[in-house]
């Protein structure tokens, strides 16, 4: 049967629109031929054709131009669906109508066709024509015979067809979608839905039984079920975790079709299985943004993104595109970046037909000139600058760049803002920058220094200027700092999805770490809000929610992806979990604010936080001593400068820098 099908499948179109033509004048034939049957009976099996011959030859000839006017040729058997029903019934019922207004106006007394033939015709053609493309549609998936006798007792041929088993947790629109998707590919079998809704638990929908949440383990039992899909893309985050957290218990893989949001865009399809959102786990739903804070600093303006191939970055140049910026100017280092971000929003805008000038410029912070060349030529009205070094012990071993990127970058893209006339400047920070143990931290807030010093001044004699001109400020400054974001590069979830997939270990640092966790849109989302909210020298803070525990983040991804955590208690688990020490420069809590003094905005999730800060002049020459011990590697000076500037920053342990570490060997 599957030679057959795959042959069927392989014939040119004009030869399957033959073949079906061909069927349906047989079918027009045969539904003509029992109408009258039906009418006068088993003995006159033969009269129909001898009495009645030019009828079998004007039946063809009404219905086969009106199945092709009405599109039934044009219809892709696998995918045969409502719509296709639809048009079959309107050209059978009419060709039947016409039918018997010939068969009316061509009756002679002689040789009368009985009434009751048309209507007879029009059933039986109804049921033959429809019934035989409904039962090819099944023949052509390649689950006829199991779709039929799944639910006989006792019988289940799921088990033998060596497909994956998965139970789909969602019986509504999506979740019947999802499993008219598996069927046509084929890769995964459907055995079951999984409903909280009382009125269509314990009942049968498209062949496959409906259980109730606490009939899991029956359900187990029953279909030999491996995996769960998640078909609830409308659920709320919290919804979603209260599920996820019930099917951590059980043993099954859990994966889930994507959000109600992404298939609105038209980013993904029902069918797009993927493993589950970790975005779900922590079951924090995302406030609605106001659409005056998005749209003030973006909508017909000119808006640079440092950074714009990050991860960071490239959700900032997503969200700002759906913003109609006049010019949207991608400034990144990385030439791979760069061109990945920008074939993504070039067909964006050509498939939403967006009136959005995009220039891709490849490029470093640490060049001012080239930065301030760049802001003049386009007249430039906003910066994020998103651009910095963020891998906490990639930092921490090369010192010297990581304060040229972070500092030294940070200062040079604000001076070009400032001397181009720059609108708005916002700046992308970290909660690592709020008593730092680290030196991408305290870089970080000195960064945010160097913004909170140069706000304050009207008119500024900038870093490096010789000539002592002062230059007048016409720029607002603004700072963001948040924890981590889901998915970014040096995430622990794309690490710990890796290491699953590997059969383990999953490492984590320290038993006891926390860290805050917010989605990458939500976060760029807060961040194009807060930076329409300052008023120059603000430091926002996003609510970030609970801190959560790595390990307890690892222990759910283990069990949500089928498998046990191997530990002392359960030595016979599947993936075990090890603890490899804090990196240096690695702390086990991160915190938000430096003081307690906050205050509320009009947003519920942007908080706006007064930190100390050094005047203008202070921070320039501090700057100064920086560059210059840097120029000789001195990094205990460096260390020790970092010490004296930023608030709280207390290093653990001894310079890791490669640099510093080598020449301490050297003899």
């Amino acid at each position: 049967m599957d030679k057959v099908r795959a042959k069927l499948l392989a014939l040119p179109r004009r030869y399957k629109r033959l073949l079906q033509v061909m069927t349906d004048v047989v079918l027009i034939w045969a539904a003509l031929w029992l109408a009258f049957v039906v009418r006068l009976g088993i003995d006159e099996l033969a009269n129909p054709i001898l009495d009645h011959g030019w009828l079998f030859l004007v039946a063809p000839m009404v219905g086969i131009p009106l199945f092709i006017r009405f599109g039934l040729y044009r219809a892709v058997m696998r995918y045969f669906g409502t719509d296709a029903l639809i048009a079959i019934t309107k050209a059978v019922t009419l060709s039947a109508l016409i039918l018997g207004f010939i068969i009316y106006w061509s009756s002679n007394h002689q040789n009368v066709v009985p009434r009751s033939i048309t209507f007879n015709y029009w059933w039986l053609s109804l049921i033959m024509v429809g019934g035989l493309r409904l039962a090819m549609r099944q023949y052509f998936l390649g689950d006829w015979f199991t779709t039929a006798v799944q639910h006989v007792p006792f019988t289940n041929t799921s088990r033998g067809d060596g497909l994956p088993r998965v139970a789909v947790y969602g019986a509504g629109g999506a979740g019947n979608q999802l499993v008219a998707a598996l069927r046509s590919d084929r890769a995964l079998r459907p055995v079951a839905f999984i409903d909280d809704d009382p009125s269509i638990t314990d009942r049968v929908i498209a062949g496959l039984q409906v259980y109730r949440p606490d009939q899991l383990q029956d359900m187990i039992d029953a279909t030999g079920a491996q995996e769960i899909l998640l078909a609830i893309p409308s659920s709320t985050r919290t919804r979603r975790r209260e599920i996820l957290n019930f099917l951590e218990g059980y043993p099954l893989h859990v994966r889930s079709i994507p959000s109600f949001m992404d298939l609105a865009s038209g980013k993904v399809k029902v069918d797009d299985i993927q493993e589950v959102d970790i975005a779900d786990l922590l079951g924090r739903d995302a406030v609605p943004a106001q659409a005056d804070l998005l749209e003030r600093c973006i909508v017909e303006q000119t808006v640079m993104v440092t950074g714009a191939g990050g991860s960071i970055g490239s959700e900032l140049c997503r969200q700002i595109l759906g913003q109609a910026p006049k010019t949207l100017l991608l400034f990144e280092h990385s030439e791979f970046n760069l061109y990945s971000i920008l074939s993504e929003l070039e067909q964006r805008i050509a498939r939403e037909s967006l009136s959005v000038c995009l220039v891709p410029i490849l490029g470093s912070v640490r060049n001012q000139s080239q930065l301030l060349d760049i802001m003049k030529t386009w007249r430039v009205d906003t910066v994020y600058h998103a651009a910095a070094y963020k891998h906490v012990p990639m930092v921490e071993h090369n010192i010297a760049e990581g304060l040229m990127n972070n500092v030294i970058g940070t200062l040079h893209t604000a001076q070009a803002a400032l001397q181009a006339g720059v609108a708005n400047f916002v700046l992308i920070s970290t909660d690592k920058a709020v008593r730092p143990t680290n030196v991408m931290g305290s870089t970080k807030r000195l960064a945010e220094m160097t913004l909170q010093a140069l706000s304050r001044e009207v008119a500024p004699v900038l870093f490096g200027d010789s000539g002592n001109v002062s230059q007048v400020n016409k720029t607002r400054f603004t700072m963001v700092r948040f924890g981590n974001v889901l998915g970014s590069s040096g995430s622990v979830i794309p690490l710990f999805h890796k290491q699953i997939k590997a059969g383990g270990p999953l490492t984590v640092t320290h038993p006891k770490i926390t860290r805050y966790f917010m989605t990458i849109p939500e976060a760029a989302q807060l961040v194009i809000q807060a930076g329409s909210m300052g008023k120059g020298g603000d430091v926002f803070v996003l609510d970030m929610g609970e801190p959560v525990k790595i390990v307890e983040l690892a222990e759910k991804m283990i069990h949500l992806s089928g498998f046990s955590v191997r530990s002392e208690r359960n030595p016979m688990g599947d993936i075990a979990i090890e603890f490899t020490g804090l990196r240096p420069g690695e702390k086990l809590y991160e915190e938000l604010l430096i003081g307690d003094n906050v205050i509320a905005t009009r947003h519920p999730m942007i908080m706006s936080a007064n930190e100390d800060f050094l005047s203008w002049e202070t921070l320039k020459d501090t700057l100064r001593q920086l560059l210059a011990a840097v120029e000789t590697d001195d990094f205990v000076r460096v260390r020790q400068l970092l010490r004296e500037t930023v608030s709280g920053y207390s290093p653990e342990g001894e310079i890791v820098d490669w640099i510093y570490q080598q020449r301490r060997l050297e003899p």
